[in-house]
């Protein structure tokens, strides 16, 4: 069976690389991401997941491609009640950054995979701190751009990872997909990974 990416990011495709998922991706779903009033961040990460699942799916079937299983995903990065999204620009990046700074966060990423009408969900919440970092810290990481299109502006994966001083969950689920809810979802399709050829 056809596994299919129902999202941009190179961030999850070298995950399911680094796990031997063979997969397609599929062009990212244009969704409208603005949170729901009084909407929970855990129900807001979920509902993303799935709305790009189910987007991702319509396109497969649009464009006549194989059945298969859609995988969608999103992450929010999480500080108290407040949903850190993408910044709009750097001076955006340094306030979040500021507030993160010292501080506990929650990264929520939930997966949903679509076969069908049918439609799997999973959740992973990482607790992450970051270390006390002094305004020249953070300018510097800015200034260096690689948080720009990241949910609340810093990316684990490279530079971001000095910025943290302890995490209590799952590391690829910061990074942008959960592998052991993403293996589990697999495994319950009938997916493979760790394939060898």
């Amino acid at each position: 069976m056809t596994l299919y990416l129902a999202s941009g990011s190179p961030r999850r495709a070298e995950l399911l690389q680094q796990i031997a998922v063979p997969f397609t991706v599929l062009k990212a779903p244009d969704i409208d991401e603005t949170p729901l009033e009084n909407e929970e961040p855990q129900s807001y990460v979920e509902r993303m997941a799935k709305e790009k699942s189910r987007v991702g799916e319509l396109r497969r079937q649009s464009g006549g491609l194989p059945d298969g299983a859609v995988l969608g995903a999103d992450t929010a990065v999480v500080l108290g009640k407040e949903i850190l999204g993408k910044p709009r620009d750097r001076d955006h990046a340094l306030q979040m950054l500021r507030a993160l700074s010292g501080n506990e966060h929650q990264v929520i990423s939930a997966l949903a995979l679509t076969q069908g009408q049918a439609c799997s969900l999973a959740c992973s919440i990482t607790l992450v701190r970051f270390r006390e970092l002094n305004e020249h810290q953070l300018a510097r990481y800015v200034a260096t751009g690689e948080g720009d299109d990241k949910a609340g502006g810093y990316g684990i994966q490279g530079l971001g990872g000095a910025l943290v001083a302890q995490l209590t969950g799952s590391y690829s689920g910061v990074v942008g997909l959960p592998l052991e809810q993403t293996v589990a979802l697999l495994e319950q399709a009938g997916l493979d990974y760790w394939r060898i050829d």
